[in-house]
């Protein structure tokens, strides 16, 4: 078994041991707790332990984000009746116990690389993969969908953090600030919220043998203007691999140049907070400077 400390990322409040989750297997799953834990991973809100060859164990890392694991144990099972992709829908459901306070999930392992660890020119033969995905999700949200301060909102309401997060360091700044100032002069999204993933960057997608083959971390999962999600148009692909991309969404869904325009502001907003931790989360930063490059030069 092979473990990886937790990265010196300043949010992490409560690290998962392999001591600790075979102990809560144990307690609450105790038919799994034989299947051996391998390959940890961090990321922003969680960490994820791999169980067995078919199994993950999914684990919030901080009380803020805590929440969010609920959010997808509620409605995954809804959601993945009717995408193209496969998710990773909860197939068991954990609770706080032995010293860890928060809801936890066993999921499906998807087979697969995160694309953020694949060529960028990879990545054009599924992009239409990726907007069948998207355009399936981005249909009306029921009354009782989660809202998200962060995602699918009005680029007003989170124009000013977004600006003041662009300082002099951020490569190809100036531009990434046009791109703002374009998305908040743009038409609004004035037609009924949509489900919105919240978080399809390459990070969150995982890709084999030519195709998507996984669509992840849906704890940002809510109902708004699907332009922070198509956003993913310059977070992943080249310009060939986003003019498929937009082309394949278009004939779904035909949203107009404004909800493109705020996509593309929602993507430059996202660059500063992708590189704001270059050493703990290494292919987070690379997706950060492609995605500065994509929105200044596409």
């Amino acid at each position: 078994m092979t473990t990886s400390p937790p990265p010196r990322h300043p949010k992490i409040e409560i690290d998962v041991d392999a001591d600790l989750a075979r102990a809560l297997l144990v307690q609450q799953h105790p038919d799994l707790a034989h299947l051996p834990l391998h390959g940890r991973t961090f990321g922003w809100d969680n960490l994820t332990w791999r169980l067995g060859e078919d199994l993950a164990l999914r684990f919030p890392v901080r009380e803020m984000s805590s929440t969010l694991v609920e959010r997808e144990q509620r409605w995954l099972p809804v959601l993945a009746e009717q995408l193209p992709v496969p998710v990773p829908r909860p197939v068991r459901d954990g609770r706080p116990g032995l010293g860890y306070p928060w809801t936890w999930s066993v999921v499906p392992w998807l087979q697969g690389a995160p694309v953020a660890a694949t060529p960028v020119t990879g990545r054009t033969g599924w992009a239409r993969e990726l907007a069948d995905a998207l355009a399936a999700l981005h249909h009306p949200a029921p009354p009782d969908a989660p809202t998200n301060p962060y995602r699918g909102v009005p680029l007003a309401q989170r124009y000013d953090v977004m600006v003041a997060r662009l300082t002099a360091d951020v490569p190809h700044a100036d531009a990434l600030r046009d791109a703002l100032d374009a998305g908040l002069a743009a038409p609004a999204w004035d037609r009924d919220p949509v489900w919105v993933h919240g978080d399809p960057h390459p990070g969150n997608l995982v890709a084999a043998g030519g195709h998507l083959t996984g669509l992840i971390d849906f704890g940002d999962l809510c109902s708004g203007d699907p332009a922070s999600d198509l956003a993913t148009a310059w977070m992943t692909f080249d310009a060939a691999g986003r003019a498929a991309f937009v082309a394949r969404t278009q004939e779904a869904h035909r949203w107009d140049d404004a909800t493109w325009v705020r996509a593309r502001a929602w993507a430059a907003s996202y660059v500063p907070v992708l590189l704001a931790h270059p050493d703990e989360y290494p292919l987070m930063a690379e997706v950060g400077r492609h995605t500065a490059v994509q929105v200044a030069h596409g």
